[in-house]
């Protein structure tokens, strides 16, 4: 069964996440590699006591343009896929949702 990944990330990480998670097996569908969707939105947070933000300072809340970056992956990668997302994304807490392809 496949999983798609959502994922929200600042318009200049977006090539380094795409190409980590590519790497590590997300992006195929049949004969095609690389696949995947993004579209512009901004992000809203507030980094607490004890965050290190990328972005912005402790107390204060934050507005960042974003893209929504979505790929599919097969469930058994779901590890070696988060993972990677993890390494390459810029920020200490990445917003990204999983969900299973029925």
């Amino acid at each position: 069964m496949n999983r798609k990944l959502v994922v929200f990330v600042p318009p200049e990480a977006l090539e380094e996440v795409r190409d980590a998670v590519f790497e590590a097996g997300a992006g195929r569908i049949g004969q095609y590699e690389r696949c995947s969707w993004y579209a512009a939105g901004t992000g809203t947070f507030r980094p607490l006591p004890g965050a290190a933000p990328a972005v912005g300072e402790v107390g204060r809340e934050e507005r960042v343009a974003e893209l929504r970056l979505e790929t599919v992956f097969p469930q058994e990668l779901e590890a070696d896929v988060i993972a990677a997302l993890r390494r390459a994304h810029p920020y200490e807490e990445p917003a990204f949702d999983v969900y299973a392809l029925l």
